[in-house]
């Protein structure tokens, strides 16, 4: 990609608030909105009839592998599983729409979650092109209405920064280690766009 005077290609991040990092308040916020957005109760049990515990893991490490090669922001992966596990825990879906439904699940969690989010087209040909562009546009209105729009879901990344803070920690040390934490992703992605430019 050609980037113009000012243009970089990597992301631009705030600084890490202490007035909210520091306040329970948003812990216990973050702990109950939380709740909110999980799964009622094991749908392998009761709801689904087709698909099993492999095959969740199976298109898991699938939808792992897309976000790593893609190098996907690191909110994006545990985003779309959670989708995938609200669907799943709702709606009885047959094994041969797995693939599709995590990719829908991605779909919708890197246009949340990235400036440049994983188009339709790229997440097909990740499928072998088992699925069409369509298809997925389709299947991602279904998503968006079994889920009632909710998609702003907490997941465990969200609690690093607040857990992290509450460390009996010197100041130094958990700036050390946050910047550890943040830098690891952006670090990569700058490295790997340095290379593809050599």
């Amino acid at each position: 990609m050609e980037l113009l005077c000012l243009e970089m290609d990597t992301i631009i991040r705030a600084r890490p608030d202490p007035n909210l990092l520091c306040d329970d308040r948003v812990l216990q916020s973050l702990l109950t909105i939380e709740e909110r957005f999980l799964p009622q109760y094991s749908y392998f049990k009761g709801v689904q009839k087709d698909i099993q515990p492999f095959m969740r893991r199976m298109v898991a490490t699938w939808m792992l592998e897309v976000c790593e090669e893609q190098k996907c922001e690191e909110e994006v992966f545990p985003l779309a599983m959670n989708y995938l596990d609200r669907f799943l825990a709702v709606v009885p879906t047959k094994k041969c729409n797995l693939q599709l439904l995590g990719a829908v699940c991605m779909f919708l969690a890197s246009k949340l979650k990235e400036t440049r989010p994983l188009t339709a087209e790229k997440l097909c040909i990740y499928t072998d092109n088992s699925i069409r562009p369509q298809e997925l546009l389709e299947w991602e209105l279904v998503v968006l209405g079994k889920l009632k729009w909710n998609l702003a879901a907490v997941t465990p990344n969200d609690f690093i920064e607040h857990i992290v803070r509450r460390l009996p920690l010197p100041e130094d040390k958990l700036a050390g280690m946050w910047s550890c934490f943040r830098g690891v992703s952006v670090a990569s992605r700058a490295s790997s766009n340095t290379s593809k430019q050599i």
